[in-house]
């Protein structure tokens, strides 16, 4: 069987990685986790099943290949193993709990957790974050079960784990899962200072207009190029409520216009879609006026919450920002969502993404 490094070197002398000393660190952790799981287990009526090895927690600045690394390792495994992003997996544990509930189950935790170490022995997460509060009163027991029947736990994050949930509320409940983590994974910052996903994007146009068949079929390549093609929905909570992005996939959302502008959305939303993304790839973006201006509205405090957090955004629209909104009330203030999409193509500002 290949070792990961092998299958890594195959695939830079094929073309198709670049040979980076930050992700040759990395692999090591992998293959720690990948070796332990492929030895065979030694079975006896009075022989204890061997200790599961410590799980991964791989964080590092976006673009650095911390989802490539993951694809390696996952497509390597022989055991049962779910590759799936933190915020969807959070948000299925919490529809099982209230199925839980619904059935008199007073601890709902306990089951869901062990159906899940049921079904696997891996669990991969793509962008551990976490800034809801139902999910951080939860994560800890969530966790300590499964580490406790055995699961591996492997997370790539862009944050340090110290820095998860962040100046959240009521966060000194939440301080012993980051203890958990520590003690049952390994942490492994990936030092890379080149942003590969920023160099599939360069020199490429990000704004396309008019948003016809050309632009679609520009749109669907850059995706391709960003994420391999695969997603999945997300879904955010946010106060409560919940909020569906179409598509995901190593921390690039694709969503039409309609689908964040065209539904009673607000600034926490776009700031809760803003902090899970890194790059945005928005559809359709139609000529704004009077009649639809509870649409520009929304529209002009999404791009105000992309520029501040300095996502990367990649659009079809019906013209240039400069006449996109050339027509009623609003039409003054516009001017700075204008200015701001076309600062957002600019080379200048995608270089301090970097």
């Amino acid at each position: 069987m290949e070792t990961l490094l092998q299958i890594y070197e195959t695939r830079v002398q094929e073309g198709r990685l670049s040979p980076d000393d930050a992700q040759l660190e990395a692999l090591p952790e992998f293959e720690r986790i990948r070796a332990a799981l492929s030895q065979p287990v030694k079975r006896g009526l009075f022989r204890k099943p061997p200790e599961p090895p410590r799980g991964l927690y791989l964080w590092g600045g976006v673009g650095r290949g911390k989802s490539m690394l993951m694809d390696l390792f996952v497509e390597s495994l022989q055991v049962p193993v779910r590759r799936v992003h933190f915020h969807a997996f959070m948000q299925e544990i919490h529809n099982g709990m209230h199925k839980a509930r619904q059935r008199g189950v007073e601890d709902a935790i306990a089951p869901v957790a062990a159906d899940v170490a049921a079904s696997v022995k891996v669990l991969a997460f793509d962008e551990m974050q976490i800034t809801d509060i139902t999910d951080a009163m939860i994560v800890g027991r969530l966790f300590e079960a499964l580490f406790k029947a055995g699961v591996v736990v492997v997370t790539t994050s862009n944050r340090v784990p110290d820095d998860l949930y962040k100046h959240g509320l009521n966060r000194q409940i939440f301080l012993p899962f980051i203890a958990l983590l520590k003690e049952r994974m390994v942490v492994h910052e990936l030092v890379s200072h080149r942003d590969y996903r920023q160099d599939r994007l360069a020199g490429s146009p990000v704004y396309f207009t008019p948003a016809n068949d050309a632009a679609r079929a520009a749109i669907a390549q850059v995706w391709r190029d960003l994420t391999g093609g695969g997603a999945e929905p997300l879904t955010l909570h946010v106060k409560g409520r919940q909020v569906e992005i179409p598509a995901f996939r190593n921390g690039v959302a694709r969503a039409s216009f309609y689908d964040l502008c065209g539904k009673p959305l607000g600034a926490a939303d776009y700031l809760a879609l803003a902090e899970a993304a890194r790059v945005l790839v928005l559809e359709n973006i139609p000529a704004l006026g009077r009649s639809n201006f509870n649409e520009a509205k929304r529209f002009v405090t999404l791009i105000d919450a992309l520029y501040e957090a300095k996502v990367r955004l990649i659009c079809s629209a019906a013209a240039e920002p400069e006449y996109l909104y050339l027509e009623g009330e609003g039409t003054f203030e516009f001017e700075r969502t204008a200015s701001r999409l076309r600062e957002m193509q600019s080379a200048e500002w995608a270089g301090d993404l970097i």
